[in-house]
């Protein structure tokens, strides 16, 4: 288990879109840009699923996730690698699909969520240029 900290927290709440990569069973990769995407707590970050198709068929055959974010302007970056699980239903889903609802209302562009993706953190790698990218920190 790895752990956010505050000045991942940070960066992270700047954000507007975020990189999220999958990979199917047999290693090939997807990577698309998402933008409902919030912290849970320290070591979760919830995806909000409103049009992934290749994403969710990875994440169902393989449930390894990584996330980045970064701020250009101060060359600062992060890779957030986990374990992700589908909620369909329930407390987790009934949330994100409120959030997204509010969120839709928000910018004028209707969004609908069809699934919360839950990533728990399992490594955190820096992605800032450098001797020390791709160095794992946490």
């Amino acid at each position: 288990m790895a752990l956010l900290n505050d000045k991942m927290k940070e960066i992270f709440a700047k954000q507007g879109i975020f990189a999220l990569g999958t990979a199917d069973l047999s290693g090939i990769p997807n990577v698309v840009p998402v933008a409902a995407v919030k912290i849970l707590d320290d070591e979760t970050i919830l995806v909000s699923d409103q049009f992934f198709r290749k994403t969710l068929g990875n994440l169902r055959e393989n449930s390894k996730a990584a996330i980045s974010f970064w701020e250009a302007e101060k060359g600062e970056g992060y890779q957030i690698k986990g374990e992700a699980s589908i909620h369909t239903d329930g407390k987790i889903y009934e949330d994100t699909a409120e959030w997204v609802r509010e969120l839709s209302e928000k910018i004028g562009h209707p969004m609908q969520s069809k699934g919360a993706i839950v990533i728990k953190i399992k490594e955190i790698y820096s992605i800032a240029p450098g001797e020390n990218a791709g160095q794992r920190i946490a």
